[in-house]
Order: structure tokens, then C-alpha cells, then sequence
């Protein structure tokens, strides 16, 4: 491990200037209400957060391989001048979740690599933006601690980490041995209303979600360990006071939960706002936003309309650089101290949907901060679009629909093969576990040639793209047999009832979205058309009675209704995406720091090649003389040859470019 002086020590900061900017461009922009109003005993102090960045410094969609006007620190940053203009004093902060989550980060970690002295582009890009402290997220430790050392390394600010030790926990949290300062008291000069410096005290304390522990247990056993967030900041806030600390800002790398508060929780925000001492709070890791009309909405404690939690300041600025967050203070002398008397807070975005929900781009790219990555971007690029393995058979989606796929059966792989091993020493390590994946590019509105359509040979990384569309996060479930059953039942309701003896009855009900078509490998079953679907699109329950999955089996014996699994599946489905029965937050037994983009990326590497082949788990219970139709892309004909357990065959063109197939059923 690399020698930690220049981590721990304060950073060199002596009673540096806040001013933000009144000076030619002031005219120009609207002040703050607070900057405009502020007295001669009265300052105005704006605090700027950016969180869950995820080594996203240019807006491009590696992946996708194109540019996405909705992300970008680069773009993010091209604001800060402007907001610092709209204040009389500013400090900016970053509040973790930098160094993994898109390829550039996998490019600096696993082909360039980082040692002491390097410079990471993304601490490059936030040192031309001239942060003031930082804080570390789950995802600082994914690619090992002597990375994630000689990459913070290179900041030209202080990183700060009150729960994070070296090793086993001290009686109290103040004897910890830690790895990073606990907290910073940065000495500034503010100006107040009547022009007039003086100086104030602000002090910064970080937290981590204690369940890094679990989720890079292989990067940190017996390196380090973590204590509970709102213990921790309970012991160090108030020798932060007795410092001096005029202010205390918690940068706090935790979501808000309501579900009441429990020992090391994950996201422990609301609870932390209730530690005496602190004024303000800076919330991330769960890539929401707060203040703002839908996150939050009728939480106790929480309002996102003014911006508070348990009453004091609070920010979550969204992810990716869509947001940046923004608390200001009017703070007034009281004696040789500063006290706040009033607050606003915003979550202020870089883009927005038009009228046709067309994203348009509010900002432009700040040039200094593209110049200082432009060389890591370019070799990204190169990065992603260079094989990582290979794929002995083609990966498509024009079947997804009417057969078992490979491209939903590799993404079924690789998320079971990751929540086995994440679940391998824990409570539920005896539980079967299954998986849950839906085909995404399946034509639609997309239209025909919207599917996956990789061919046998090397694969990259943006051709995960094509596997997994969106930027989902790794989930588990712990439900029944007889719940495993109605999730079946509700992907089921993509197809309309047939009559027995029917001849080319439409199958596909163009009203279900195809991403809420769930297979559940693991599990064989067959699915039984002449009933009518027992729920609804929008999962309600419309034939109580009926029962379209037939043959439900587990192990090759009828599934036990009673029988517990853990299901494998994304943060989407898990929370309740999509209405399904009983699946919501109440049965999530495990939440991933990972995408699942990532994990299938990961996958691939591991194995060197993959031999996507599906395994015929699910198909039609058979009914005599009857077919069916589907419209799917005419490049299906190149692979109709290929499909087993069901007999396809060409039935002519279809509307829009699609092409018709018939099934026997």
C-alpha cells in the first residue's frame, strides 16, 4: 500500500478567498436572492455539489458509442462559472462515486493502469474545476485499494472518510485507525453584505455506505472495515465544533431510506440529518434527485419541495453529472462566529425534454475540462471498441419473443454467476438461485432493425449495448415457488388467448412492453395460450383463475409453492418496476454496487469466450393444428435455420420493413 501522508494530511489551503465571481460577468447574471440582500453583519454562501459522476467527465455513452446530452462532467461544468457568479462566496464539493461505472474507468483500471503520481482523468478534470473537498462512494474501492490510493492521490483537495478504518473498529469511533481524515476545517475569507472580508470556518465529514464491506469484500478484508454512519458522525461532529467549525457539512455518499433507522444502513441520510451539529447535508449513491417534483414525494422528514431532511439543507444532484447541486446559506455574525438564518436549495439540470420529450442539451462543454481528458476519451474509444472475448455463436433477439434466446440466456448467466458469489458466505447461501431477464431490442417502436444482432467472433464492449440497453444495477429477490409462478404469469400477458385450431392468429399484444417479458431461468415451464393472461399490463389481476404456466418445475420435480428462492435480477424489476405481483422493495434480500451492463462485461473477460446457446427452459404447451403469427426484423431469416424446439417458418413480409413468421403450435 502506498504511503497515505499526502491523503491524511489537511490540504493546504490558508485562509483562501470564497469569492465567487462579482466582478465583470456579475452583470450579466441574475444574483442569488441572498447575495443581493445580505447586510454588513450578513454573508451569502453558495455550496456546490456534483455526486455519482462515475468517471462520466465527457457526454458520450461509451456503450452506445455516441455522444448523450444528458451527462458529462464536462458539461456540468460549464455552468460553475455562472453559478459562482450568482453568488457572493462559493465552495465546490464532490460527494464519491468517481473512479468506476463506465468504460473509461474500466480503461484506466484494467489496460493503463494508475501508479503513485499518475494523474486519473477524472481527478484531472476536477482539478481545472478547482474543488475544495470530496468524499468517497461505494465505488472508489471496485478496482482495489492501491488504485483507488494512487488515483485520489493526484487531487489537488482534501478527501475526506470518517467510517472507513484500516482494520478492526476501536472502542470509540474517535480511536479508529482510518484511512482517509475524518473531517477537514477549511480556514476562508467571506465577504459579507457591505463588501467586507472576515474570516469563517467550514468544516467537510464523509461517509460511506458500510456494506462496502460486502460488495468488494475481496479488495478490502483484512484492510479495512466500516462502522455505522450515523455513530460515526455522533463522535466526530462535535470535536469538529469544538475546533472551531463555524459550519458542518456532511458529505454523505448515502441515499435516503424511510424504512426506519437500522444499524449500518446503506442509506442513512434522513437519520444523519438528526445529528446535533450538522447544517447541511449532501446525499448521492442512489442516482436520484432531491429537491424536485418526483423523488421522495410523502416521505416523513423529507421535503422536496424546499430541499430539507429533518429540516435541514439537503441535496442529491442526480448522476453522471445530470445535475449539480446547490445549497446557499445566508449566514449572519453572531459574535466572532457565523450562524444560519435562512436557506434555498436546487438540484439545477444541464438538460431537458422538449415538447416531443426530445432531450435538448441546456449547456455546452467547458473546453478546459475536454482538453484535460481528451486523450483518455480517445483511447476509450479505441478501448470499447476492441474485442474483450469472443462469442462462438451469434447473439440476436428476432425469436426473444417465441423461443428461449441467447441474448437473454447470457444475460441470465452472468447475473446468476454474480448473486451466487456475492450470496456464497451469507444467511441465504443455501437458496436455489434463479434469474430474471427480458429481451430489450425487440423491434416495436424501434423499429425493424431495433434487435440485437451480434455475430459469432470477437465481441466489445459497446456490443453489450446490444445485450443490456440500460444502465440498470444489480438486485435480488427472496420469494416463493408460488410467487416465482405469478411472475411468470404477468410476463405471460404479452400474448393474446388463442383459440385452439386457430390458423395464424396474431400472438405478440402490441400494448405489453417487451421489456417487462420476463424470463426466469433456472426453472423449466411451459406457457399455455388458451387461457386468458390473469393479469393485465399493468399488473392487475383481471382472471383470477386462470393459470398459463403449466409444468412449472425446479430440479425436474413440480415446483413447492413454499419452497424460498432468491431471484437474480436489476433495480428496476426489484423495486417494483413494471407492477409485477409481490416483487417490490420489501422482497430485495441484495442490492449491488454493480450495473449489470458491467457484470456481463465482466463475464465475458472471465470466460475468454462464451458459448451463448439457449437452453430451451420455456416454450408453448403444444395445441393441434394451430398457428400463430409474429412480425420481427427480415435479418430473422438468416438465423431461422438455427432455432430448436420450435418449429418457425418464413410467412412472407410483414408492415413497416418488419418480416412475417408463422409457429406451429
Amino acid at each position: 500500500m502506498p504511503p497515505m501522508s499526502s491523503l491524511l494530511d489537511l490540504h493546504p489551503i490558508s485562509r483562501r478567498s470564497l469569492l465567487g465571481g462579482l466582478a465583470a460577468t456579475a452583470a450579466l447574471v441574475t444574483l442569488h436572492p441572498f447575495a443581493a440582500r445580505a447586510n454588513g453583519s450578513q454573508a451569502h454562501l453558495r455550496l456546490m455539489e456534483t455526486t455519482d459522476i462515475h468517471v462520466n467527465v465527457m457526454p458520450y455513452d461509451y456503450y452506445a458509442d455516441k455522444p448523450n446530452d444528458t451527462m458529462g462532467l464536462a458539461r456540468t461544468a460549464s455552468i460553475i462559472d455562472q453559478i459562482r457568479a450568482e453568488a457572493g462566496n462559493s465552495l465546490l464539493i464532490d460527494n464519491g462515486d468517481l473512479l468506476q461505472g463506465n468504460p473509461m474507468g474500466d480503461y484506466m483500471a484494467y489496460k493503463k493502469g494508475m501508479k503513485a503520481g499518475d494523474l486519473h482523468p477524472v481527478i484531472k478534470a476536477m482539478n481545472v474545476l478547482g474543488y475544495d473537498c470530496g468524499t468517497l462512494g461505494n465505488h472508489e474501492f471496485n478496482y482495489g485499494l492501491d488504485f483507488m490510493f494512487n488515483t485520489l492521490g493526484g487531487a489537488n483537495f482534501p478527501i475526506v472518510c470518517a467510517n472507513l478504518t484500516k482494520g478492526a473498529l476501536a472502542a470509540d469511533p474517535k480511536l479508529d485507525e482510518l484511512h482517509f481524515k475524518p473531517y477537514v476545517i477549511l480556514d476562508k475569507m467571506i465577504r459579507d453584505g457591505s463588501g467586507a472580508e472576515s474570516p469563517i470556518k467550514i468544516g467537510f465529514i464523509g461517509f460511506v455506505p458500510p456494506q462496502v464491506m460486502v460488495w468488494d469484500a475481496k479488495n478490502l478484508e483484512g484492510s479495512a472495515q466500516t462502522r455505522d454512519i450515523v455513530e460515526t458522525a455522533r463522535a466526530w461532529v462535535p470535536r469538529m465544533k469544538e475546533e472551531g467549525a463555524d459550519l458542518v457539512i456532511a458529505l454523505s455518499h448515502s441515499g435516503i431510506d424511510v424504512h426506519g433507522q437500522t444499524e449500518r444502513m446503506e442509506n442513512a441520510s434522513l437519520y444523519l440529518a438528526g445529528v446535533e451539529g450538522i447544517d447541511a447535508i449532501f446525499t448521492g449513491h442512489q442516482h436520484l434527485v432531491f429537491p424536485g417534483p418526483k423523488d421522495f414525494v410523502d416521505v416523513p422528514g423529507a421535503d422536496p419541495v424546499k430541499g430539507t431532511l429533518l429540516g435541514k439543507p439537503a441535496v442529491m444532484a442526480g448522476f453522471w453529472g445530470s445535475h449539480m447541486g446547490l445549497i446557499d446559506l445566508l449566514l449572519e455574525k453572531d459574535g466572532k462566529s457565523w450562524k444560519i438564518v435562512d436557506f434555498t436549495c436546487e438540484a439545477r439540470p444541464i438538460s431537458h425534454r422538449d415538447e416531443n420529450k426530445k432531450v435538448v442539451a441546456d449547456v455546452k462543454d467547458k473546453p478546459d475540462v475536454v482538453a484535460a481528458v481528451s486523450a483518455e476519451h480517445q483511447a476509450t474509444l479505441d478501448y470499447v471498441r476492441t474485442p474483450v472475448g469472443k462469442t462462438s455463436a451469434p447473439l440476436y433477439s428476432y425469436f426473444a419473443l417465441v423461443a428461449d434466446d441467447p441474448s437473454v440466456q447470457i444475460v441470465s448467466i452472468a447475473q446468476t454467476a454474480y448473486i451466487k458469489d456475492m450470496l456464497k458466505d451469507g444467511d441465504l447461501k443455501d437458496l436455489p438461485v434463479l434469474s430474471a431477464a427480458a429481451p430489450f431490442k425487440v423491434g416495436g417502436r424501434g423499429g425493424a432493425d431495433y434487435f440485437t444482432d451480434v455475430p459469432a467472433g470477437d465481441i466489445a464492449i459497446r456490443n453489450v449495448a446490444d445485450l443490456y440497453l440500460y444502465p440498470n444495477t444489480i438486485q435480488a429477490v427472496a420469494i416463493t415457488g408460488e410467487q416465482v409462478k405469478n411472475w411468470l404469469e404477468m410476463s405471460a400477458g404479452i400474448f393474446n388467448q388463442i383459440t385452439p385450431g386457430a390458423k395464424d392468429a396474431a400472438l405478440i399484444n402490441p400494448e405489453f412492453p417487451s421489456y417487462n417479458y420476463d424470463v426466469i431461468d433456472g426453472v423449466t415451464y411451459q406457457i399455455d395460450l388458451t387461457k386468458p393472461a390473469r393479469y393485465d399490463k399493468d399488473g392487475v389481476v383481471v382472471h383470477p383463475e386462470s393459470s398459463r404456466i403449466v409444468n412449472l418445475q425446479f430440479a425436474g420435480h413440480p415446483i413447492d409453492p413454499g419452497q424460498r428462492f432468491v431471484v437474480a435480477t436489476n433495480n428496476y424489476r426489484a423495486g417494483g418496476g413494471g407492477k409485477f405481483p409481490e416483487i417490490a422493495g420489501d422482497k430485495v434480500v441484495f442490492v449491488g454496487p454493480d450495473t449489470n451492463r458491467d457484470i456481463i462485461v465482466r463475464y465475458i473477460v472471465e470466460q475468454g469466450t462464451i458459448d451463448p446457446q439457449a437452453d430451451g427452459n420455456w416454450s408453448f404447451a403444444p395445441l393441434a393444428d394451430t398457428t400463430v403469427t409474429f412480425e420481427t426484423g427480415p435479418k430473422a431469416r438468416d438465423y431461422l435455420a438455427a432455432i430448436k424446439g420450435a418449429k418457425i417458418e418464413d410467412a412472407g413480409d410483414g408492415a413497416d420493413g418488419f418480416a412475417k413468421f408463422r409457429l406451429t403450435l
